[in-house]
């Protein structure tokens, strides 16, 4: 059975079009990625979805339920972790759970020991008493997940759920996700990390302009990079100038990085090299290590964009009431 499905899913804010006759089929269980620049998309195709918003045109159905008709039994069956947290800073970690429960009508019996048991599975509890305000980064997520799921939905969606964390804390909220999906729970993601999607995901889609362009398994979407090849360069502290004079180069067709380690698209391995070992030289920096590696998702997406992945990242914005998201 299908958790999600949208057909001909149109929305409008005045004259722009923010979502352009979608159609998907989101399978239950799926761990499913939606891609996209800034204002693509794709968090207003998860407020119409998730009942917020009604849409201009087309239809949105979950667990079967047409959304605009059932809003009250689809916000039952849903849960949504916005990129920005709507819990309340001056409430403890379980009063904002229990304030939760009530919203979503859980009998009194249950608020309680639901909150302290979400508490305890997202390794809280000893904050329990704590102001969310007081939280680090990483807790703030781990509770905005635990209050999504105080009425266990059996379909998730997550905003841009690991941006801004530290290392520790995006493997730790991985790793809640990957226990949501093996529970059975139907995931929709959205990031800006395009290897978080490659790693985790079923299938990913890539949305530009509110226009679906490409829908498939990361596997097969890496597959679609015929013709280029990659190469994985370590350069400890690689400069903006030096990264800029790479991306110049006619042979590196994109290029993204985390931290010394460096990802290019090339045309051709051999005369890549040539222009990385020139290059590298001439700014006086050192390659501690390369080598060639196969197409990745990043590569995917810009073969298929047009979009560097740099660009993508670094255009984040926050959302407004009329952005497309």
């Amino acid at each position: 059975m299908l958790a999600i499905r949208t057909e001909g899913l149109t929305r409008n804010y005045g004259s722009l079009c923010a979502v352009d006759h979608l159609d998907l089929a989101i399978s239950q269980g799926e761990l499913f990625a939606f891609l996209g620049p800034n204002g693509a998309g794709k968090t207003t195709t998860i407020r119409v979805l998730a009942g917020l918003i009604r849409p201009t045109a087309g239809a949105a159905f979950v667990d079967g339920l047409e959304v605009s008709r059932n809003l009250l039994q689809v916000k039952a069956r849903v849960g949504v972790v916005p990129e920005r947290s709507n819990l309340y800073s001056e409430l403890s970690l379980r009063d904002n759970l229990i304030f939760i429960g009530k919203l979503y009508g859980l009998p009194r019996s249950q608020w309680r020991p639901r909150a302290d048991e979400l508490l305890e599975e997202y390794g809280l509890a000893g904050r329990a008493d704590s102001p969310f305000g007081a939280l680090s980064a990483g807790m703030k997520r781990r509770l905005t997940i635990a209050a999504a799921l105080v009425h266990r939905p059996s379909i998730l969606f997550l905003d841009e759920p690991t941006p801004g964390l530290d290392v520790q804390s995006a493997r730790s909220l991985r790793a809640a996700i990957g226990a949501l999906r093996a529970r059975g729970v139907t995931i929709f993601l959205t990031t800006h990390l395009i290897a978080e999607a490659e790693r985790l995901c079923d299938r990913v889609g890539i949305i530009v302009e509110g226009k679906l362009i490409a829908l498939d398994t990361p596997a097969a979407l890496c597959a679609q990079c015929q013709g280029e090849s990659a190469l994985e360069l370590v350069i400890p502290s690689p400069t903006e100038t030096l990264l800029s004079a790479l991306r110049r180069s006619a042979q590196i067709t994109s290029l993204s990085h985390a931290g010394d380690s460096l990802h290019l698209s090339v045309r051709s391995v051999d005369s890549a090299l040539r222009d990385v070992v020139m290059i590298t030289q001439q700014y006086g920096a050192r390659i501690e290590a390369i080598h060639t590696a196969n197409p990745s998702l990043e590569d995917a997406f810009v073969q298929l964009t047009g979009i560097a992945v740099e660009a993508l990242q670094s255009s984040k914005t926050p959302n407004t009431r009329g952005s497309r998201g």
